[in-house]
C-alpha cells in the first residue's frame, strides 16, 4: 500500500514530512518492494512486462520517499532528521543489497534477456534490463555465500560512513563563526556582504557582524577583506574542518572515516575480482582504464603547469606592491582580485552590482526560451520546505506541462554547501499513466539582507547555468525507464557534458546583458565591463587547471593505493607533482572532500576534466550556428539530453556533433592550446 505522504505520482508534501513519519513509510515501501521481488521470483516470467514493471513500480515508491528525505537532509537538516536519514539510508542499502544479490531475480532477468521476443522490445526496455544484469554482477550476485554476505555488509557500512562524513563537514561548517564588533576589520568587504554578516549576527541575537564558514561568507572575506589576520582565521577554520587540526581539532574528525572508507572500498573491489577501487569504478564509465586517465591528467597538468607557475609568480610580484612580502594561501584570492582589477579593471563589486538574483533569473528564463522553447511557470500551490524554495511547472512552446523544478538558491544554516541538481521524480510510464520528471536545483548564493538584495558574482551565474545543464538532462528525457533516463545510468565521466556546455553561455554578451540590471539604477551590464570580463576570462586559467588536476590525481592515486593509504601523504605527493599554490602542512583538504567521500565521485573526480573535452567541443556547434540557436538547442535535446543511457554517451555525442570529440576545443577554452609542456 502506497503511503500517500510519499506517493510517487504526486509531488512531495514537505510540510507533512517529519522525522517520525519516515521510518513507517519506509517500512511499508520496503515490504512492498520485497513482496514484488518475491512474486517475480515465484512466477519466473520471461516477458518484460511481467518481470520488469512490478519491480520498477516498487523502485519508484522507494525513490519517492528517499528523494524527499535526502533533499530535506541536504537543505533543511536537523538532528532529528539526520538520525532518521541515517537509519533509513542503512535500511535502503541493506534492501538494495538483498535485491542486487538475489540470484533468483537475476536468473529471471537473464531469462528475459535471452527470450526470443527480447530483441523486438523498445531499445529503452532492452537497455534497462541489460544494465540491471550488469549491476547485479557488480553487486556480487555471482559470489559464494560468505563473500556475498560480506560484500553486502561492506555496502551498508560504506553508506553509513559516507553519511557520517558529510554530517561531520556540515557540523564543522556550522560550528565555527567569529563575531566582529570593530568595523575596521571589515575594510574592503562590500556593503551587501556586510549586510549578510549583520543579518547572521542578528539571527543569533548578537550585536555586530558574524563571519561564518558558509561559502558566501568565505568568498567575501577571502576575496575582498583587507584584514590579513581575519583572512587567515577564516582560511584556517575552513581548511581544517572535520579534521585533527584547527579550532575544533578532533571534534568532528573525519580521519578514521577516511581510513575505513578506503579499506572497505579496496576489500569490496577485491571481492568482485577487481585489482583496486579504480578498476571497479571504471567498469561503468567511458574511460577504459586507470592508465589512460592518468596519462590524460598528467598531460593536461604538464600543459597547464608553466602558465600556472607564471600566474603564481605574477601574484607574488603584485603582492609586494600591496605590502605583502610573503604571499600565503590566505592571501591568494585577495591579491588575485586586486591584480585582476589592476590589469583588466574588472571590479568584482561592480560586476555583482549588475546581477541581483531576481534579474538573473529573468534573463536565465529568457535564455531557456530562446534555446529550447520552454517556460517556467511559478506554482504557489505546491508545498515547499523553506521560504527560499520555489516550485515551477516547465511548459513547452505548445503550452503543455512536461516537467517541474524546485529552485533553492541561498545559503543558510542547516544547508550543506556547494551547488547541485538532484532528482525529485523520474519520468515513469506505468500503463497509461506517465509521471513527469521533476528536479531540484540547489545553490548557495549570498542571501538577501534586510535592506540589501542578493547580488551574484559572475561565477555564481556560471554555477546557475552549470546546474541548469544537469537539470535539463533529467527534465528533457523521453526515456520511460527511470534507471536509464536522464542522468541515471549515464556514464559518470560524461555526466558533466550538459552542465559544462551550459556554462559557456555565461560568456556571451547578449545572454549576460539579458541577465543583468544594476540593483540601484537598473542599468544593464555595460559593454565596457563585459569587454573587461572577457579579457580577464582566462586570468589564472593555468592555476585553475592544475588545481583540478591535483584533486583528480589525489582521488585516483589514493584509490589505486600506489602511494599508500595516508591521504595527507598522497595529497602532498600529488602537490609535489602539480601544485603551484601550496597549502600549509596543517591544511586538511581531504577531510572535507565530500565529492569522493560522501558523494558519487570516488575514483571519478577526473570526470570534470574528461567531460569538459566533450562539452567544449559540443559548445562549438552552437558557436558555428550563431550561439543562441534554437535548432542547435533542439538537436542537443534530441541527440543527447532526451536519450539518457539508452546508448553510450560517445554515440550520443557523435549523433550531436557528427564526429568524435576534438580535445583542442578544451585547451583553447583555457588558453592552453599553444602552451609548452614542462
Amino acid at each position: 500500500m502506497t503511503d500517500l505522504l510519499f506517493d510517487p505520482q504526486t509531488l512531495p508534501r514537505f510540510t507533512d514530512i517529519t522525522p517520525d513519519r519516515i521510518a513507517p513509510a519506509l517500512d511499508r515501501a520496503i515490504a512492498d518492494h520485497e513482496a514484488a521481488v518475491a512474486a517475480i521470483v515465484a512466477t519466473g516470467p520471461t516477458g518484460f512486462a511481467e518481470a520488469w514493471l512490478p519491480l520498477e513500480r516498487a523502485d519508484a515508491a522507494l525513490g519517492a520517499i528517499w528523494s524527499a528525505v535526502s533533499h530535506l537532509h541536504g537543505v533543511a537538516d536537523t538532528p532529528e532528521l539526520r538520525a532518521a536519514h541515517a537509519a533509513g539510508q542503512a535500511r535502503l542499502v541493506e534492501n538494495a543489497m538483498k535485491v542486487g544479490q538475489n540470484r533468483d531475480l537475476y536468473d529471471v532477468l537473464v531469462g528475459v534477456s535471452t527470450a526470443p521476443e527480447f530483441a523486438a522490445l523498445p531499445v529503452a526496455d532492452r537497455v534497462a534490463v541489460e544494465h540491471a544484469i550488469r549491476d547485479f554482477t557488480l553487486s556480487g550476485v555471482a559470489l559464494d555465500d560468505a563473500p556475498r554476505e560480506r560484500f553486502a555488509a561492506i555496502a551498508i557500512e560504506l553508506s553509513a560512513l559516507s553519511n557520517a562524513f558529510g554530517s561531520a563537514v556540515l557540523d564543522a561548517t556550522d560550528a565555527w563563526s567569529e563575531l566582529v564588533t570593530d568595523q575596521t576589520m571589515l575594510a574592503g568587504i562590500p556593503d551587501p556582504a556586510r549586510a549578510m554578516f549583520r543579518a547572521a549576527a542578528e539571527a543569533k541575537g548578537q550585536d555586530g557582524w558574524l563571519v561564518t564558514l558558509q561559502q558566501p561568507s568565505i568568498n567575501a572575506v577571502m576575496t575582498f577583506g583587507e584584514d590579513r589576520d581575519l583572512r587567515y582565521r577564516v582560511y584556517h577554520a575552513s581548511g581544517t574542518r572535520a579534521s585533527d587540526q584547527g579550532p575544533y581539532a578532533g571534534r568532528f574528525d573525519n580521519s578514521p572515516r577516511i581510513a575505513r572508507i578506503l579499506e572497505l572500498r579496496r576489500e569490496a573491489a577485491a571481492l568482485l575480482g577487481f585489482p583496486d577501487p579504480v578498476a571497479w569504478s571504471l567498469a561503468t564509465k567511458m574511460a577504459p582504464n586507470a592508465g589512460e586517465v592518468l596519462v590524460f591528467l598528467r598531460d593536461l597538468g604538464a600543459r597547464a603547469w608553466p602558465a600556472a607557475d607564471c600566474d603564481m609568480e605574477e601574484l607574488r610580484d603584485f603582492a609586494r606592491t600591496l605590502g605583502i612580502a610573503d604571499l600565503q594561501p590566505w592571501d591568494v584570492s585577495f591579491v588575485s582580485n586586486r591584480l585582476r582589477l589592476s590589469r583588466y579593471a574588472v571590479d568584482e563589486q561592480e560586476v555583482r552590482a549588475h546581477f541581483p538574483v531576481e534579474r538573473v533569473l529573468e534573463g536565465w528564463q529568457a535564455l531557456l526560451v530562446r534555446l529550447f522553447g520552454i517556460r517556467l511557470v511559478l506554482r504557489d500551490d505546491v508545498p515547499v520546505y523553506h521560504p527560499d524554495a520555489r516550485y515551477f511547472d516547465i511548459v513547452d512552446d505548445g503550452g503543455a506541462v512536461f516537467a517541474g523544478i524546485y529552485i533553492d538558491l541561498h545559503a543558510r544554516p542547516g544547508k550543506r554547501g556547494g551547488a547541485w541538481m538532484a532528482q525529485a521524480r523520474p519520468r515513469l510510464r506505468d500503463g497509461n499513466i506517465v509521471t513527469l520528471p521533476v528536479a531540484y536545483l540547489v545553490c548557495n548564493f549570498a542571501p538577501h539582507g534586510e535592506d540589501a538584495p542578493s547580488l551574484l558574482s559572475h561565477d555564481d551565474v556560471v554555477t546557475l547555468l552549470h546546474e541548469t545543464g544537469h537539470c535539463l538532462h533529467h527534465l528533457f528525457t523521453q526515456v520511460d525507464r527511470p534507471s536509464i533516463a536522464g542522468t541515471s545510468g549515464f556514464e559518470w565521466d560524461a555526466i558533466e557534458l550538459p552542465s559544462q556546455l551550459m556554462e559557456d553561455f555565461a560568456w556571451d554578451q547578449g545572454v549576460l546583458t539579458a541577465m543583468s540590471g544594476h540593483h540601484v539604477t537598473g542599468a544593464t551590464l555595460p559593454t565596457r565591463l563585459f569587454d573587461q570580463m572577457v579579457a580577464a576570462r582566462r586570468f589564472q586559467s593555468g592555476m585553475f587547471i592544475v588545481r583540478q588536476v591535483e584533486f583528480a590525481l589525489f582521488d585516483l592515486l589514493l584509490h589505486l593505493g600506489t602511494l599508500g593509504s595516508d591521504p595527507m601523504e598522497v595529497i602532498e605527493a600529488v602537490r609535489d607533482e602539480v601544485a603551484v599554490n601550496r597549502p600549509p602542512a596543517w591544511h586538511r583538504f581531504p577531510h572535507a572532500f565530500s565529492h569522493i567521500f560522501a558523494g558519487g565521485y570516488a575514483s571519478g573526480y577526473y570526470s570534470y576534466l574528461w567531460a569538459e573535452v566533450l562539452a567544449a567541443d559540443a559548445f562549438q556547434k552552437f558557436v558555428e550556428a550563431g550561439l543562441v540557436d534554437r535548432a542547435t538547442g533542439d538537436a542537443l535535446r534530441v541527440d543527447v539530453l532526451a536519450r539518457g543511457a539508452t546508448r553510450p554517451a560517445a554515440e550520443s555525442f557523435r549523433a550531436f556533433r557528427g564526429r568524435d570529440p576534438d580535445p583542442a576545443a578544451m585547451l583553447i577554452r583555457h588558453g592552453l592550446a599553444t602552451t609548452t609542456a614542462r
